[in-house]
């Protein structure tokens, strides 16, 4: 090879190689840059915004905020369930802790990102409301494992799921489903007849009886198979929420999701274990329903249903929910359906227990009005105490204790100008025990405030949300109240019921608001 192409090829190589090193050093730089902005230079960017404001909060700690101070949790073993700041210390301690100190105006440090506490009945209004301005906040991604679907899209998405997916939950469907619910609760009241048989009463954990009850309902209702048949499920999808309430314990560095940590890799197996079985019923339920064999009463029946109608209407695929959509909206039902309706269950066993005469007062109504014979909708329709403690209890015991939105874009709200990307918290369970906007009595159970409806009881303000509210407001609440009215009133029917004496109130967050150390209640056969 002649010498100047040598020294051509050479300068070649080392102008290639100069301007590699000059781009790797652009890419480090910028992403340095990027991490020295989102971890620094735009929190306190933020926080001179929000203090501006008349926001007060802890300063910013750089990686963490207050996220340390966060996962301190409480100690007590046992806190007196009639003292409602003891149940909020327990529950909600930093945000509590947040509210004394700096008062109504506050924030709290997520890591990095600032999160803006509303509790101003308009202003959480116009925040659930404006569903465009103020977005879903996407937040940890290990949450999307356990809950996405419905709940978390946004936008076009949304509006066809929605559509899609609401069927199932009108009125008239979920009156076909009466029977299900009867079904899976004479299940477990024949279980716990049995217990009692000898003497008339006996001493039992009712929260694991609570979630098998409202497993077997979703089980029944949203598939058409019996509890049995969904356990393996059930127990994945309770074993995930405790790994991903774990992660959402500790600060989410971008990617760590993928890392191989025992952790990420159990959730990740788990995830794949539960979409196969769910693709395994669909695609039965798809294969009977081609053959003309299957009924359309279940939920995942109608959604089946109403997905093939949207998509034939428009002659458009993209019109209606893919398999993997279908996936994740079944599991939604597996998790919300379950969780919420076993919260309120065992919450609302729990405070009858300490309050007596509401035991009492509700099982009087539910005996006028049905006697020892079989629950029928109509009837439910009657059940004005039932509705009230259930509301009461709610309010009390949210199963989710808090609404996360980001705002859309710079925007005015209420006079605040709140910055693009901003989080905004609703902290339900201190809105909810607020003396300001519910009365001095606010932290007490107390079922009559509801005794003319919620809007009588709120003064038609928006701070009654433990179904969220607005064009969000969660979809399957009906389906809620009418499982656990049906299971409280043969419930009442059929037994009376104290605290044990190894009763231990401690509610614990495990995703939803749980008992810490389950329910142990004295069963007596009436």
């Amino acid at each position: 090879m002649p010498f100047n192409s040598v020294r051509n090829l050479n300068t070649m190589m080392n102008e290639l190689t100069n301007t590699l090193v000059i781009s790797c050093a652009v890419v480090v730089v910028l992403y340095a840059w990027k991490m020295v902005n989102m971890v620094w230079l735009r929190p306190k960017r933020l926080e001179k915004i929000l203090k501006n404001q008349g926001f007060k909060g802890n300063k910013y700690k750089l990686f963490f905020g207050d996220m340390k101070e966060m996962s301190q949790r409480s100690k007590s073993k046992h806190i007196d369930i009639d003292n409602g700041e003891e149940v909020l210390s327990q529950v909600v301690a930093f945000s509590h802790q947040s509210l004394q100190k700096h008062g109504r105006s506050f924030f709290t440090w997520i890591g990095w990102n600032p999160r803006v506490a509303i509790l101003d009945p308009e202003l959480i209004k116009d925040v659930l409301t404006k569903s465009n301005d103020f977005r879903k906040t996407r937040g940890n991604p290990r949450v999307r494992l356990i809950a996405t679907g419905l709940v978390t899209y946004e936008g076009d998405q949304w509006v066809k799921h929605r559509k899609i997916i609401n069927p199932a939950f009108h009125v008239e469907k979920l009156k076909n489903m009466v029977s299900a619910f009867h079904l899976s609760c004479s299940k477990m009241l024949g279980n716990w007849e049995n217990l009692v048989l000898s003497n008339g009463s006996c001493e039992l954990d009712v929260w694991p009886q609570l979630q098998a009850l409202t497993s077997d309902v979703i089980s029944r209702t949203a598939f058409g198979s019996s509890y049995e048949e969904g356990l393996r499920i059930f127990e994945l999808i309770r074993e995930q929420s405790v790994l991903v309430m774990e992660a959402l314990r500790s600060l989410y560095i971008p990617g760590s999701r993928f890392l191989p940590t025992k952790r990420n890799r159990r959730m990740n197996a788990i995830d794949k274990e539960v979409n196969l079985s769910i693709r395994s019923i669909i695609d039965n339920r798809l294969k009977e329903m081609k053959a003309g064999k299957s009924n359309h009463h279940d939920l995942l029946g109608i959604m089946l249903e109403a997905n093939i109608n949207e998509v034939e209407q428009h002659k458009i695929k993209s019109h209606g929910m893919t398999i993997s959509e279908v996936i994740e909206e079944c599991k939604l039902f597996y998790f919300a359906g379950q969780e919420t309706t076993s919260s309120l269950l065992v919450w609302t066993l729990i405070l009858l227990s300490r309050h007596q005469e509401w035991q009492s007062r509700a099982r009087e109504e539910i005996l006028h009005v049905f006697g020892d014979k079989d629950i029928d909708m109509d009837g439910l329709n009657h059940l004005k105490v039932v509705s009230m403690i259930l509301h009461e209890v709610l309010r009390l015991y949210p199963p989710v204790i808090g609404l996360i939105r980001t705002v859309e874009k710079d925007i005015t709200l209420g006079g605040l100008s709140l910055p693009s990307g901003l989080h905004i918290g609703l902290p339900i369970m201190l809105i909810h025990y607020d003396e300001q906007l519910w009365g001095s009595d606010a932290k007490q159970f107390n079922p009559g405030r509801f005794s003319e409806g919620i809007s009588k009881a709120t003064k038609n303000q928006v701070i009654y949300l433990p179904f969220g509210w607005g064009p969000r407001i969660c979809i399957g609440q009906n389906f809620a109240l009418l499982e656990a009215k049906i299971a409280l009133a043969m419930i009442l029917q059929r037994f009376s019921f104290e605290f044990s004496p190894s009763y231990v109130h401690a509610p614990n967050i495990i995703l939803t608001l749980q008992p810490k150390y389950g329910a142990h209640l004295i069963l007596h056969k009436l």
